[in-house]
């Protein structure tokens, strides 16, 4: 842009630079507009929709104890909060809070009927 300050025409800087005069002139009011020159944000940024009381709501049931996504979509829809399990399921995810069954459920771990791999370690193979 130091060319426009030095007072070369639109037409001018767009044929030293092999590009379009509108592109010159885009240039041009971006600056004016922001300061810089630097790329607008491309596409819009979608805000969360658990945040505020409804992620505190979520976090302190999380806490409480066993749950499933959809069963907390579920609960959320009670008291009036229209989401899907994907959205629960980031949430969880970005607030490092997991739904992965564990031991105290019973359910997590190998299936009582399947001996422990450590068993099978000296046992002969198939073949």
């Amino acid at each position: 842009m130091a060319r426009a300050e030095a007072g070369e025409t639109i037409r001018g800087i767009a044929a030293a630079l092999s590009i379009s005069p509108s592109c010159v002139s885009k240039w041009r009011k971006r600056l004016r507009e922001t300061g810089a020159l630097a790329p607008g944000q491309e596409g819009g940024h979608k805000p969360r929709t658990l945040a505020g009381a409804t992620a505190d709501w979520l976090r302190a049931r999380v806490a409480e104890g066993a749950f499933t996504t959809r069963g907390l979509v579920a609960e959320m829809a009670a008291r009036g909060v229209r989401t899907d399990r994907r959205a629960v399921w980031v949430f969880l995810r970005a607030e490092g809070l997991g739904c992965k069954k564990d031991g105290a459920a019973g359910r997590a771990g190998t299936a009582p009927h399947r001996p422990d791999a450590g068993a099978l370690a000296g046992a002969p193979g198939p073949c």
